[in-house]
């Protein structure tokens, strides 16, 4: 493939700046994009205009997101500044937003000239399209996830000048293996247990053949949302770090020593333009793994009193300005001593509850606030423990070799080597901050 680093990477941020650049070859689908929106404006005045428009209010839909949600994230700070009143022709120089749907062939694209377009000027194809909602629908998360790829695939197929396509995928996180997961492509139409027949077709004859079920027996628009997050659901919407800030997860089964991956976005995004950058010409199907448990592995222990440290002196305040403090994690070794727990101290006083009888408005408030942090730690635990006693760490060794080939000066342009992070110093002023802003964030939203 091309080399990008022959002046290092610096080329992704140094390109001129300004309205007065020479006309690039993407410019064509740049013109696609005015000469639709131009439709919009025009009031609908050209044939077809029903069907252009939802693409092109789609579009505009998109340029607005772009315009007010991505330019203005804390992260672009730094190159606003930079550039200040430049930043906005900077970062539209850059970026060509096109509105699509992974989950449909040629991404939904009805434009066949913009289609072609883009086949004939891709260089380099980075996917990462995936929902991250863990209590997304079934069939939802099987089109984006699973036939999302395939449609990439196929839609790279057909690109004239197609040097590299880089998937960023979660599929070697499973419990179906122990010990040390290698660098190595999955089989295709197996399983990642490697004992199994997968058919994704299959899997999607089973959702339409549900989705079906639910049509027939009259099931409301509520009832197949609810079925389909059911029949998908795999973990808890909130992290236990959240959770455990809020005061709502009191107990939690875990292996303390259990050694756990966990990987900065910075650091993945870094490793993208170093494989885009350094990944030798010609290699196909190469599985390179970014994680910490080899090069830099921190247990849970470790972690839960960081936490511990953090909430201590940054505690969580809720919607009504109450302080939670938060006491040491109480962490139980097994699934059985977890549930004796709980009995212990949810069940069993429900259960009393009941018996006396919900009199009062204040018992009834009582009754429902202990039984929803009873079902709702039960059910991030039960989805949880799994992964906090596993045993499998991730080798790294080929992303080691690619940043072993980085020059110096892209080293310190992009650092991407795990194995400087201190973990305490991270989790403190870096990731449960994140977090925390996160979930601050998404309540505001919920109350708006």
């Amino acid at each position: 493939m091309k080399s990008y680093s022959k002046t290092g990477l610096e080329f992704w941020a140094s390109l001129p700046i300004g309205l007065n650049q020479p006309r690039r070859k993407h410019d064509g689908v740049a013109s696609m994009l005015s000469r639709g929106l131009r439709e919009v404006q025009a009031g609908g005045q050209m044939g077809g205009f029903g069907a252009k428009r939802m693409l092109v209010d789609k579009g505009i839909e998109v340029l607005f997101y772009m315009s007010y949600q991505i330019m203005q994230l804390p992260i672009f700070q730094p190159l606003r500044e930079k550039y200040q009143t430049h930043f906005s022709s900077w970062f539209w120089y850059k970026v060509f937003p096109l509105a699509g749907d992974v989950s449909l062939k040629n991404f939904g694209m009805g434009d066949a000239r913009l289609a072609e377009d883009i086949r004939k000027e891709t260089n380099i194809i980075v996917h990462m399209a995936a929902t991250v909602n863990f209590a997304e629908r079934y069939d939802t998360a099987l089109a984006i996830n699973t036939m999302g790829v395939k449609h990439m695939i196929d839609f790279a197929s057909k690109c004239t000048n197609l040097e590299l396509v880089l998937l960023v995928s979660t599929a070697y996180v499973n419990l179906m293996k122990q010990g040390i997961m290698m660098e190595k492509p999955l089989q295709q139409w197996r399983s990642y247990d490697g004992r199994s027949d997968l058919d994704i077709s299959e899997e999607m004859a089973f959702k339409d053949e549900k989705l079906k079920e639910l049509v027939y027996n009259n099931a409301s628009e509520r009832t197949i949302k609810h079925t389909m997050k059911k029949i998908g659901a795999q973990r808890a919407i909130d992290t236990w770090i959240t959770n455990y800030g809020k005061g709502t997860l009191k107990f939690f089964p875990t292996d303390v020593a259990t050694v756990i991956d966990i990987v900065p976005a910075d650091i993945v995004v870094n490793a993208m333009l170093c494989i885009i950058s350094y990944h030798p010409q010609g290699t196909a199907d190469f599985i390179y793994q970014i994680g910490s448990s080899m090069s830099n592995p921190i247990k849970l222990g470790q972690m839960s009193q960081t936490t511990y440290k953090y909430f201590s002196q940054i505690p969580f305040v809720g919607a009504k300005g109450d302080v939670v403090k938060v006491k040491q994690p109480n962490f139980l070794a097994t699934m059985a001593s977890f549930y004796e727990t709980m009995d212990k101290h949810y069940k069993m006083p429900l259960q009393d509850m009941l018996r006396r009888g919900l009199s009062t408005t204040e018992d009834r408030h009582i009754y429902n606030h202990l039984k929803r942090e009873y079902d709702f730690t039960v059910a991030v635990a039960e989805v949880y423990w799994p992964f906090t006693i596993s045993k499998t760490r991730f080798d790294d060794s080929k992303m080691q070799n690619l940043m072993g080939m980085v020059t110096e000066r892209d080293r310190e342009l992009i650092p991407c080597n795990i194995k400087f992070i201190n973990w305490d110093k991270y989790f403190m002023e870096t990731h449960i901050p994140g977090v925390m802003d996160y979930e601050s964030r998404e309540l505001t939203r919920a109350r708006l």
